[in-house]
């Protein structure tokens, strides 16, 4: 395995990069300093609101670029290179399903805010480690601004009490698992891998040079684009069969282990 012509690493926030804490490690922001000077572009790509990423990520916020809302927006510097909003006339359908059930909390996602329902009131304290900045409606048609992305938890297993339930509309929709609580709707080309090829042709950056990080199905798209695409040791099973290779747990410093790698490679001293 040579790291020494990596030219861009993209990394998934939650189970990869953030410990089971939703922290960044101060090792990591070390390790940045030597990835920076090595001129490697930096792509950090959640499904969490750019707003929390680069809350997350502060003090490195300008150095690198920010893929929010699983490729719903693409930001680098302030400078929006993507926003692909769902189109508002089919949300209706997705809506009533969600008012339908009791234990699907909904938090519908735009660039600046997310907006929980009243109904979701008992589980604010914890959507708001994902999404700080919220206000609270009845309805999408209390929300005026575009919707980027909409996010719905289940307290017990999204994979079996939610996906099913909107599996019916993945013919308009992506439809993604994107943790063990969560299900992720988007536009169809808000994806990770559709915002990482765009990063790719703008920089002229090949698979062969590409190395990604990722733990569940909504990396999926974004690792089949990296030649060196490393699977979190407590990543989904899909994410595993799928990726070239495999590091240690987000709780073990699985990201930050490879990047002493790509860092040591780079210096010459291992190949």
């Amino acid at each position: 395995m040579d790291l020494s012509n990596i030219k861009m690493i993209a990394t998934d926030m939650d189970g990869t990069l953030l410990n089971s804490n939703h922290e960044v490690s101060a090792l990591f922001l070390e390790l940045f300093k030597k990835i920076k000077k090595h001129n490697i572009l930096f792509v950090a790509a959640s499904g969490r609101p750019f707003y929390s990423i680069t809350e997350k990520l502060n003090s490195i916020k300008k150095d690198i670029i920010i893929v929010a809302e699983n490729g719903g927006i693409v930001v680098k510097n302030e400078s929006v290179l993507i926003s692909t909003p769902l189109k508002r006339d089919n949300l209706y359908k997705i809506e009533s399903v969600i008012n339908s059930q009791n234990h699907i909390h909904p938090i519908f996602c735009t660039k600046s805010k997310a907006y929980f329902k009243h109904s979701s009131n008992s589980h604010i304290k914890l959507l708001t480690e994902y999404y700080p900045n919220f206000t609270l409606i009845d309805g999408i048609d209390d929300i005026e601004e575009d919707i980027i992305k909409i996010a719905l938890y289940d307290s017990i297993d999204s994979e079996k009490h939610i996906y099913p339930l909107f599996k019916q509309f993945e013919n308009e929709f992506k439809i993604k698992i994107s943790g063990k609580n969560w299900v992720d709707i988007s536009d169809e080309l808000a994806n990770k891998g559709h915002a990482l090829e765009l990063l790719q042709n703008t920089y002229n950056i090949s698979k062969e040079e590409t190395l990604v990080f990722g733990d569940y199905n909504n990396d999926i798209e974004m690792l089949k684009l990296a030649s060196y695409s490393f699977a979190m040791a407590n990543a989904h099973q899909n994410v595993k069969d799928i990726s070239n290779f495999e590091t240690k747990s987000n709780d073990d410093f699985g990201v930050e282990y490879i990047l002493e790698k790509i860092i040591k490679a780079k210096e010459g001293l291992i190949t």
